[in-house]
Formats: C-alpha cells, sequence, structure tokens
C-alpha cells in the first residue's frame, strides 16, 4: 500500500470532457485525511488466495454465468443473449473470475491481471478477509490525482504525452478495431504503466474500481460509485478514463472490466 497524506484538493469536473449528467461538477474543494490505498488493484493471484483461504465464491460463481466482451470471444462462440443498449457485453455461461473470457480461459495465464467479474459484495468480502476497506470516492480521486493540481489525467492533462499510451484504453474505432498500440487488447498488468505521483498504478483504463459510496444522482438510489474507466473506453463514446469521472453500478453487477483496489485508515 502507499500513503496518502492528509489535504484539500479539487474534486469534480465541469470542463469540456466531463459529463454533467454523471454528477460529475461541481467542482469543489475536499479536505480528505490521511490514508492507505494500494499501489495497484487486486490481481488474480491475490483474489486466488482470498478464495483458497475461505473457500469463497463470487456472485458469478454462484450465479453461473457474467458477462464478457464480444472481442475476447472466440470466432466461433455460439450466439449468446447481449445488452441492449451495448452489444458487445455477452452473457457467458461459466464466465467469472476463475475463466474472465469464458470456460475456454483461465485467470492463471494472467495471474498479475486484475480480478475482474467481482461485484460490490465480492469486493466488501475480499477487503473484510485482508484487514482492509473500500476507498470512498474522495479518498480514490484524491489517489488517482496524484498530487497535481485539477488535471485531467493522474499525469497531467494530456492523453498520450510524446505519442507514448499512459493507460489501458481503446485506441481504434469503437467495438470493431482496436491497433492495441500500448500492446494490449483486454485487461493488462496491474502495474503495467508508470505510477502518478503518490505511486499508484493504472488508476485510469483498464478495469473500473469499486468505491463505497452510494452513487448521486441514480434514479433507484442503490447504485454505487465506480471509479477510473476500463481497457474498453473511447472517446467517441465514452470518456469516463478520467480521474473526475465517475459512473453508478448497481451492487450485483460483475463484468470483465470491473475490479477493485483497497484502502485503510492511517493510524
Amino acid at each position: 500500500m502507499v500513503a496518502v497524506p492528509a489535504g484539500d484538493f479539487l474534486m469534480g469536473s465541469e470542463d469540456a470532457l466531463a459529463y454533467p449528467a454523471d454528477g460529475e461538477g461541481p467542482v469543489r474543494t475536499v479536505h480528505v485525511a490521511a490514508f492507505w490505498i494500494d499501489a495497484c488493484v487486486v490481481s488474480n493471484a491475490q483474489f486466488a488466495r482470498f478464495a483458497a483461504d475461505t473457500g469463497y465464491r463470487t456472485s458469478a460463481e454462484r450465479i453461473g454465468w457474467s458477462f464478457v466482451f464480444a472481442g475476447l470471444l472466440p470466432d466461433d462462440f455460439p450466439p449468446t443473449r447481449a445488452v441492449a443498449a451495448a452489444p458487445w457485453w455477452r452473457q457467458v455461461e461459466g464466465a467469472d473470475w476463475r475463466h474472465p473470457d469464458g470456460p475456454q480461459s483461465t485467470w492463471e495465464d494472467r495471474a498479475d491481471h486484475p480480478v475482474v467479474h467481482v461485484d460490490w459484495d465480492d469486493a466488501q468480502a475480499y477487503c473484510a478477509w485482508a484487514g482492509k476497506r473500500l476507498p470512498t470516492e474522495a479518498e480514490w480521486e484524491r489517489a488517482a490525482r496524484g498530487g497535481l493540481h485539477a488535471k485531467v489525467f493522474p499525469w497531467g492533462d494530456e492523453l498520450e504525452p510524446g505519442r507514448r499510451p499512459r493507460m489501458n484504453v481503446w485506441q481504434g474505432d469503437f467495438p470493431n478495431r482496436h491497433p492495441t498500440a500500448d500492446g494490449w487488447y483486454g485487461t493488462c498488468p496491474v502495474d503495467a504503466y508508470e505510477p502518478n505521483g503518490f505511486g499508484l498504478y493504472n488508476a485510469t483504463g483498464n478495469v473500473w474500481e469499486w468505491c463505497e459510496d452510494l452513487f448521486s444522482p441514480s434514479p433507484a438510489g442503490q447504485e454505487r460509485v465506480a471509479k477510473g474507466g476500463s481497457y474498453l473506453c473511447h472517446a467517441s463514446y465514452c470518456r469516463r478514463y478520467r480521474v473526475a469521472a465517475r459512473q453508478g453500478l448497481f451492487p450485483d453487477s460483475a463484468t470483465g472490466n470491473v475490479g477493485f483496489r483497497c484502502a485503510l485508515d492511517m493510524t
């Protein structure tokens, strides 16, 4: 874990990239007490130790299926139900954290990648076992900013400084063409890119990260905050790979692009 010092920071965004309907604004000064946060999101190897130690079975394991990005499925994969508003998500029987892309895949060949197909309760169970907790949204955003003042990304305002990718996001014509200039089609290792000023790796891109807070605005009042965007984010439809960006997910949401990192009070 890395230490994030107490301090004030400007939270949220109202610039041209923001999504006002997501509740990103107004920009406000927020004080956060000092705390610890994982340098990386929880990896498959870490979650495997938890599962082996406790016998825990995730919601996706108990239900028997989860949603997988269609581009990760074999060409001969049989047709399955797609999400109406996002047809690139396919319901796949046997998809869970152990089998990230479906039953033909295994976590063991990506032990250092983020654990995925974990819902909010699964993340809470891991945190309890580890003696930690999920970060609040304010803690997550302060940590993700890495000490920078009101910047778009953990490293500054430029998406690709020197034309060099700094996070794992979609780079082509979503969802059909992805030239993988960053070297990754799906998830990447939890420490694949340079850390920010506080020592956090992959705070944006790769996988969405669960936070403790309820999401507002939320029509149902039950969604939880997720931050950071994922490997599927692209400017053409989702600019949520920014530190101020946020989305609401129902606690039982488990897909192939959602993970988490843990936090801990500083005593």
